[in-house]
């Protein structure tokens, strides 16, 4: 028989559009054959080994000899030709007349449509996917490798006898093997290290002696910044070799080992990291449009272009071969002279030079908060391709990893309203061939290497051919003389003749001289024209002053909140108007260029407006109550939308009904995936309003808001911004001597303290949150802060007393008929009994905890009662049984997008694996834990690399579980963790021992 894996040329090509009746049939798994959706019988294995041979023999014949042969090998029954003829004549019943033919004493099979046979159509992806990797498409090359092993259903001709049979499994198991490699290079090559690690981990464990896995594990975990653990990899897989083959680790193996120890840069970053042309998010175009109207600037234009020109390697005459330099420009000036006009300009006429795309972001370094560059980095990340699972957390990992991605591409960056050089340095490509253009209101002495542009107001030529262009040539010919007033009173400044001309432009019966006889009024100007960044107030001046009075209320109101943006809804609220007419208004606004609009529905002030519109709120908003009561209103919307998101997510949760009251209104939802939507998007906003509100009548309320919107804790997302919130108000209550409040932010930032592992911060905050709590009456607050204390005994291992405090949250739940929490609480007095040793109690508090969820409607809470009940069940041996509830948990976290505890999900699937005496799957959900991130930060990390630890032990990687636990020691010594002990001992010579 033939050794080649088969192919079968005259088939056609696949097409997943297939007929109704078609036949089709699988070698890739069970042998069988399909008419359509209906399934045919194919008889004994035998009769399924004669179907498989015939079908693997490429539509040629097949002598009966050779059947004979594939079927029984060198001892065939007596009988042999006689039941080859009977398999044949019972296999022509069921297919299709004329495919199963008879030919020169033997048979074939014929006539197939396309894509009949899956190992064709696997082989068709296969050779597409080789193409696709050559022309550097590779997202469809991986993709295409994903449907082609898709395929499989598993072992290959499953059940069938006979040599031949073997021969093919041996030989299809090294295709799937070879094409799984190559999928793994691809997800390498793409920088999806973390999830390759999860995987790898499972494939080594299973295929031991196959070096290439183990070679894609380590470059994999060097990758994702595990240099020891790759290194231990390659002592495990050299004593393995020995151990088994008597061999040593094969040359390019030991020279990623070389590398490794040598830190090799190249090995930091993908091999191929061209952009996709069929991935847009590769390719970002992300540049604000360019103004129709600019004008003047050509000295700065042609310098700049200069730079950018070097940088391109367009600037060599052709003969560079490629960029040179990676180049910065800075551009200093006054707020409003006009530099990110200047930049967005340049940029555009520069695009050609920079075909992999032109990034963007505004740093808002004039604020009061600018932009952290850990967040700006995440967002250029996303942009360029890459998954947010590959996005590492800190800031140096992110700057590296972009670095990396940028490397070999054309990309332009414009980084806009920087606050200092500190903020921009992390943002820079630092690759040749790529450029950055950075505005600033201070001048980047800091920013080594950087070409230096001080941009000055314009010519008073420049000014007065801007203010024609918006005005118009007529209108200005008649009053050149006015229309040099008006420039002149604009101070020259470009945002302040914007501002003018679009005003007398909306204005068709007002005259320049109108305009200009306005304007000479010193009054409506600020004495401070070069006071700095407040210079370009007197044009704000002049803007504000022609609005309509409802346009002039929206613009100071609005002006008042902070935050980077806000909602219609919002803005709706502040303003106490229908969203319809608050959207006429904000609209009309935009036009002004008093506002922008930062996306469909989301609105915005320039930092300087926003300061001038505060201040004409303080002069003219009357009476001034209203200022406040905008931004009570504003407040109102958010707490009363939160509280309706907390109350889908939490049905049972009484929570809601011990929040301030609220007199205006918020959004209502009837699904939670839109609600979370609402809560995450407004994230920003709403924190902004809740840090608002310190040292105001409005303390109470806005401390409920933090808590309503807890899930942005949990969740992983705004956990910094959250933590900071709540800091801010535990300092504003206490200075407000309101213990009930203080109590409730102290709970808040316990929160925070949990999730990211601070075990004795949290601890403080817990106990003088109870205290809090307790001081003022507020029963709500102390069962919450009993319920934290018990989880923190939990964790310092005083379990005792982590019964007490739950027994409390208990009862005070229970008092206050808050179901939920109760089912809470039960679940982790459960993980108390755990730690007593009384698994009995623990596993009946874990059910009556789900019982109670399921009986209040839980929905997103109810997977922490699944798994509570998970974790007892292990404890009790009765892994299966954990494992079911464990994914019921992990599917209802995943649903509403809570990241950190499906990571937590699959540390405890692990846990139940490695119980269960299954390490290969332990190590894969461990990976898949360290990966997603969990609940605990690194303590519990460390928690998640012990357990790794001890799957790698078991699978016989010595090196690599050491690793894991010297990383876990590390880890635990940081956190003054109890569990450092325990690790200590299982890196002990005694232990290893």
């Amino acid at each position: 028989m033939d050794d080649r894996v088969p192919s079968v040329p005259e088939q056609k090509r696949h097409d997943s559009h297939r007929e109704p009746a078609t036949l089709r049939f699988d070698v890739l798994g069970p042998v069988r054959a399909r008419r359509g959706e209906e399934a045919l019988t194919t008889g004994s294995p035998q009769q399924r080994a004669l179907l498989a041979a015939l079908l693997l023999r490429e539509g040629r014949t097949a002598t009966a000899a050779e059947l004979i042969d594939a079927l029984w090998g060198e001892e065939p029954p007596s009988q042999a030709l006689a039941a080859v003829r009977t398999y044949a004549s019972r296999l022509r019943k069921v297919l299709d007349p004329g495919v199963l033919v008879s030919e020169s004493g033997g048979y074939a099979v014929r006539g197939l449509g396309e894509g009949a046979l899956d190992l064709t159509v696997a082989q068709e992806w296969a050779a597409e996917a080789e193409k696709a990797r050559a022309a550097g498409a590779l997202g469809r090359a991986r993709d295409l490798l994903n449907r082609a092993l898709g395929l499989w259903d598993g072992e290959t001709l499953a059940g069938v006898p006979g040599p031949y049979a073997e021969a093919q499994r041996v030989r299809l198991e090294e295709w799937r093997l070879g094409l799984l490699e190559s999928r793994l290079d691809l997800d390498l090559e793409q920088g999806c290290h973390a999830e390759a690690v999860s995987e790898l981990t499972a494939l080594t464990a299973a295929y031991p002696l196959r070096e290439r896995l183990r070679e894609l594990l380590m470059l994999a975990l060097y990758r994702g910044g595990r240099q020891a653990e790759a290194l231990a990899v390659y002592a495990d897989t050299r004593r393995l070799l020995a151990e088994e083959l008597g061999v040593d680790p094969r040359p390019g193996l030991r020279d990623l080992q070389r590398r490794i120890l040598q830190a090799d840069p190249d090995l930091a970053e993908p091999s191929a990291p061209q952009a996709e042309p069929s991935a847009a998010p590769v390719r970002p175009a992300q540049l604000p449009a360019t103004v129709p109207d600019f004008t003047g600037r050509s000295a700065f234009v042609t310098e700049l272009s200069e730079v950018l020109a070097g940088a391109s390697g367009e600037g060599d005459g052709g003969g560079g071969g490629g960029g040179r330099v990676m180049a910065v420009s800075a551009l200093a000036g006054i707020g409003g002279v006009g530099k990110t006009t200047l930049a967005v300009h340049v940029a555009h006429r520069a695009r050609p030079a920079f075909p992999d795309g032109q990034l963007y972001v505004d740093l808002q370094g004039a604020g009061a908060r600018a932009a952290e560059p850990v967040t700006v980095l995440g967002a250029f990340l996303r942009a360029l391709g890459t998954p947010d699972s590959a996005i590492p957390d800190s800031l140096e990992e992110r700057a590296a990893l972009y670095r990396s991605v940028l490397d070999g591409r054309r990309v332009l960056v414009l980084l806009d309203n920087a606050r200092d050089a500190a903020q921009v340095r992390p943002l820079l490509p630092g690759t040749e061939g790529c450029a950055a253009l950075v505005t600033s209101r201070v001048r980047m002495v800091g920013l080594a290497g950087a070409h230096l542009v001080d941009l000055d107001v314009m010519s008073p030529d420049e000014a007065l051919a801007l203010f024609t262009k918006i005005v118009g040539g007529e209108r200005v010919a008649s009053e050149r003389e006015a229309a040099l007033d008006v420039v002149a009173a604009c101070g020259f400044l470009p945002l302040a003749i914007r501002i003018a001309a679009s005003r007398l432009a909306a204005r068709r019966t007002w005259t320049v001289s109108v305009l200009a006889a306005k304007l000479a009024d010193e009054r409506r100007r600020l004495d401070e024209l070069q006071a700095g960044d407040l210079a370009v107030k007197a044009t704000f001046e002049l803007g504000y002053g022609q609005l309509e009075p409802a346009q002039a209320r929206a613009f100071r109101l609005l002006g008042l909140a902070d935050g980077p943006d806000l909602s219609l809804a919002a803005a709706a609220a502040a303003l106490d108007l229908p969203p319809e007419e608050t959207e006429d208004l904000l609209e009309s606004l935009v036009d002004t260029s008093l506002l922008e609009s930062a996306a469909p529905g989301r609105y915005r002030f320039h930092d300087l407006v926003r300061l001038y519109a505060r201040a004409c709120a303080e002069r003219d908003e009357w009476p001034p109550s209203e200022r406040g009561a905008a931004l009570s209103r504003l407040l109102d919307f958010y707490l009363a939308t939160a509280a309706g998101v907390y109350a889908i997510e939490r049905p049972g949760d009484r929570l809601v009904d011990d929040l301030e009251p609220t007199e205006y209104t918020g959004l209502a939802f009837t699904e939670g995936p839109a609600a979370l939507d609402w809560l995450y998007s407004e994230a920003g906003p709403l924190l902004a309003c809740v840090r608002q509100a310190a040292g105001t009548e409005r303390l109470r309320r806005a401390v409920d808001l933090l808590w309503a919107a807890r899930d942005l804790v949990e969740s992983g997302a705004n956990s910094r911004q959250y933590e900071t919130t709540a800091v801010a108000m535990c300092e504003a209550a206490q200075a407000a001597g309101d213990m009930r409040t203080e109590g409730r932010a102290r709970n808040t930032l316990t929160s925070v303290l949990l999730v990211s592992g601070r075990i004795q911060q949290a601890a403080e905050e817990a106990r003088s949150a109870m205290e809090c709590a307790i001081a003022a009456g507020d029963a709500t607050a102390a069962s919450w802060a009993a319920q934290d204390r018990g989880l923190i005994a939990l964790h310092q291992r005083r379990y005792e007393d982590g019964k007490v405090f739950f027994d409390q949250a208990i009862a005070g739940f229970r008092a206050a008929g808050n179901g939920l929490c109760e089912a809470t609480a039960l679940g982790n007095l459960s993980r108390a009994y755990m730690g007593m040793g009384d698994i009995t109690r623990a596993v009946e508090f874990a059910q009556h905890g789900l019982a109670v969820h399921i009986e209040v409607g839980s929905t997103m809470r109810l997977a922490n009662g699944y798994y509570a009940l998970g974790v007892a069940l292990t404890k009790a041996d009765r892994h299966a049984e954990a494992l079911s509830q464990f994914s019921e948990a992990l599917t209802i976290f995943v649903d509403h997008r809570q990241r950190l505890w499906e990571g937590t999900t699959h540390f405890r699937i692990a846990e139940a694996h490695i119980a269960a005496r299954r390490p290969a799957r332990a190590a894969q959900h461990a990976e898949q834990a360290l990966a997603t991130g969990c609940i605990g930060g690194d303590r519990t990390r460390g928690s998640v690399l012990t357990l790794l630890g001890h799957a790698l032990s078991a699978l016989g990687q010595a090196d690599r579980s050491k690793a894991c636990w010297r990383e876990a020691l590390n880890l635990y010594e940081q956190n003054g963790a109890g569990e450092a002990e325990d690790v200590r001992a299982l890196l002990s010579p005694a232990t290893a021992a």
